[in-house]
């Protein structure tokens, strides 16, 4: 492929659990997006997660190769399960945005609200990141490089609203204020590749799954922002491209993979304060739950086998790798754990490993991501058990802004509340993610896979 002589402006718009059957009479702006130009389905990978797919979108390469297994894992030089970590080293292999440098250094990027973005060798990046304070409380920010940056957005848009990110209030206003904050940084910079993340359709689509007619709002809500932002990168002369990570699909039931293993006697505990915390690295065997999709560790290898058969006659279990299973699916990496469980389409796991409600820990009850040795989505509720919860709110605001320790435990410990969830390969493509571009010229093929993506974003750089 020749290339011009300076990389063409392209933007992406990574517009999360969008898919084929959501684009229709709800979303005008995207349709029209769609029909001036492309759009195919988008082979995602396993696990269908944040942190896995969008490092096979930047990197064209399968878990087995950038090392993202999951949304975290357990690092078991550390004897920890690790969610969420930040710092782009994580991510193995060659980015997107080096290869475009390799080929023209005066090649520039924005990485906008992506994951690992921090220390991301690229020229903007923003990330939300709280300031932990030694007391062990945290004040709610954003991280950028260079370190003006987040100044200046805030200067421009007032403080990023944190708690519309993730948590009971996680709603549009985080994504409106990313976009903004995205107009802003192309029209100071102009990088040659703005990539821009756009969260909102993920929260109601778990909280209430797909199905749930109150989807439309949110559906017109996010047109409203894309159409914004195609406007104006496309009036500055930018080739665009909108796309999406997974689709989220209706489930009825959890299944709490943990306790299956704690009442084989696999998973050890530790009493702390009359409460349970997961002691992972004295457990014969336990899991990562990420949404649909779960690393099993399992200390002893001549277990394995043992364990892999209890699983298999688990109820909502659809599928047990172990190491040839891995290998297929491309997620024979070392971070992986030895075995991976896959959910029926309409199940989901959770990361609880307690066996009686009292006992959990205290972590259970709250927002955070970075203690949980699983994903929460449950953190997206407030406890429907609280007699007064905006009180039990105020009351514990109250006691922070007086300088007393408090805990906002407010997040409920009933997994069926959760209605829509992602992470295997949908049944049907149209219940998946979406690929749609400006240039209808250099999308080929009726579907584009996820390792084609990084591929497809040089070509919208430098083909004529």
């Amino acid at each position: 492929m020749a290339a011009s002589a300076v990389p063409h402006p392209t933007v992406v718009l990574d517009v999360v659990g969008l898919t084929g059957k959501l684009i229709g009479p709800e979303t005008p702006r995207l349709a029209a997006f769609a029909r001036a130009g492309v759009q195919v389905p988008l082979r995602t990978v396993t696990p269908a997660v944040t942190c896995t797919v969008q490092s096979t979108l930047l990197t064209g390469a399968l878990p087995r190769d950038h090392g993202i297994v999951a949304n975290g894992w357990y690092f078991r030089d550390l004897a920890q399960v690790w969610l969420w970590r930040q710092s782009n080293q994580l991510v193995q292999g060659e980015k997107v945005w080096e290869a475009a440098r390799r080929r023209d250094p005066r090649f520039t990027c924005a990485k906008l609200f992506w994951w690992y973005n921090m220390y991301a060798s690229v020229d903007w990046s923003v990330t939300p990141r709280p300031v932990y304070l030694a007391d062990g409380g945290k004040i709610f920010d954003i991280y950028g490089a260079p370190a003006d940056l987040p100044a200046r957005l805030k200067d421009a848009l007032g403080e990023f609203p944190f708690f519309t990110f993730w948590g009971p209030k996680a709603g549009i206003a985080c994504s409106e204020w990313i976009a903004e904050a995205s107009k802003l940084v192309f029209d100071w910079h102009r990088p040659s590749l703005t990539l821009v993340y756009l969260p909102h359709l993920d929260y109601n689509l778990q909280r209430l799954g797909p199905a749930d007619p109150a989807i439309r709002e949110d559906l017109k809500a996010i047109d409203g922002i894309c159409g914004r932002l195609i406007d104006h990168f496309q009036a500055a002369g930018a080739r665009v491209v909108v796309l999406s990570e997974y689709g989220i699909t209706d489930v009825r039931e959890p299944v709490h993979i943990n306790r299956i293993l704690r009442e084989q006697g696999w998973i050890a505990v530790r009493p702390e304060l009359g409460l349970e915390t997961l002691d992972a690295g004295a457990s014969e065997a336990f899991a990562v739950a990420d949404h649909q999709l779960a690393h099993v560790y399992v200390r002893d290898p001549a277990r394995v086998a043992e364990v892999k058969r209890v699983l298999e006659h688990t109820q909502g279990i659809e599928r047990v790798l172990d190491a040839a299973g891995k290998a297929e699916y491309g997620l024979d990496h070392e971070r992986s754990g030895e075995l991976i469980a896959i959910a029926e389409p309409d199940r989901w796991f959770t990361y609880y490993y307690w066996l009686d409600d009292t006992l959990a820990p205290d972590f259970a009850r709250t927002v955070d991501i970075h203690r949980k040795p699983g994903y929460d989505p449950a953190e997206l509720f407030v406890d429907p058990k609280l007699r007064l919860p905006l009180l039990k709110v105020a009351w514990t605001l109250l006691k922070k802004q007086l300088g007393f320790r408090y805990l906002m435990d407010v997040i409920p410990l009933d997994a069926g509340l959760v209605k829509g969830s992602h992470g295997r390969i949908t049944d049907d493509p149209l219940d998946g993610p979406v690929f749609i571009s400006s240039e209808k010229a250099l999308v080929r093929g009726e579907s584009v896979a996820a390792t084609d993506v990084k591929e497809l974003l040089l070509r919208h750089l430098y083909a004529p």
